[in-house]
């Protein structure tokens, strides 16, 4: 049988974590064909690659062709890279600066994730052209990062995007769907951040805006440099666990807020609100609203199953 493949190519790297997959899922949806990689969770839907191995990368590139390249591929979780910073610098780093240099061989557009953590969180909103100022080493890489990808590639693009959340495999992959059981289990009293603001954000929203940036670029060359997206509700993690609560209608009265600047753990910034205004001016963006997003994420996790009769009927 001939199959009709889609003739536009896109590259995922990290297509096994959260955001990959979704960046994966909706470039497949929407007409591209979409070859995704990882490492540890690779096989057998995706390629296995160590983007750490220059001569993989190279062949893996040369052989597919993409027109885009996403590179959701980073260690992410800020205690991680101040515990490992080396392995955390290989990565998001020397890989990011690499895969920059590959993409630009063959004129791929390369699509770097970032992060609001590149901002030391005392003047939001922030815009593109604000200067950083990462207050934690995980922040650090991923700007040098950003840096390692313009100098390789000057078409590159980079986006920023804040905390996210969305159909996870296991609570704990993302900041927002691991409070789930603490909110769950009203038994005994949690303490929950209500001093650092955030903008959860869906990371099929982050794919969308993705797939329509690959899309923008294909007719427009001076698509290119920095952006920033964003959900627009700010909520601390206090609000994120009630509001939780609130949409599988469980109680919220053991959750406790905390409102002093936590002091374990990489310090983190207290508000890096993105500006995302230069995305929305190119017609760029999509925003679930939290409840609605959050429900379809954390359903499958509800302990309690009669709740699902109500929620749901």
């Amino acid at each position: 049988e001939d199959v009709d493949i889609p003739s536009r190519r896109v590259l995922i790297t990290g297509a096994t974590g959260l955001l990959g997959r979704a960046v994966f899922k909706e470039f497949n949806r929407n007409n591209w064909n979409a070859v995704g990689c990882g490492y540890r969770r690779a096989q057998p839907k995706f390629e296995q690659i160590n983007l750490l191995d220059s001569v993989a990368v190279h062949e893996i590139i040369r052989d597919f062709q993409p027109h885009v390249i996403v590179h959701c591929a980073a260690e992410r979780r800020p205690d991680v890279v101040e515990s490992q910073p080396d392995a955390a610098s290989q990565l998001n780093v020397a890989a990011s600066g690499n895969l920059a240099k590959e993409a630009a061989g063959i004129g791929a557009f390369l699509i770097y994730i970032s992060t609001d953590y590149v901002f030391d969180g005392t003047n939001p909103p922030y815009k593109e052209t604000d200067i950083p100022n990462p207050l934690n080493l995980y922040g650090k890489t991923k700007l040098e990062g950003e840096k390692a990808v313009l100098e390789n590639n000057d078409g590159a693009a980079v986006l920023r995007i804040p905390v996210l959340y969305g159909e996870v495999e296991r609570l704990e992959e993302s900041a927002v769907t691991v409070m789930f059981d603490k909110v769950q289990f009203s038994n005994k009293s949690a303490n929950m951040d209500h001093w650092q603001q955030r903008f959860p954000t869906n990371v099929k929203d982050v794919a969308t805006v993705c797939r329509q940036l690959a899309e923008k670029r294909m007719l427009d060359p001076s698509v290119k440099g920095t952006f920033h997206w964003s959900g627009n509700e700010q909520m601390t993690k206090y609000e994120m666990a009630c509001a939780i609560a609130d949409a599988f209608n469980l109680p919220s009265s053991h959750l406790r807020p905390i409102t002093d600047c936590p002091v374990m753990g990489a310090l983190r910034p207290r508000n890096a609100q993105l500006d995302c205004s230069k995305l929305e001016m190119l017609g760029i963006g999509q925003r679930t609203p939290f409840r609605a997003g959050i429900k379809e994420s954390l359903w499958p996790f509800l302990v309690d199953k009669r709740w699902r009769q109500t929620v749901f009927h």
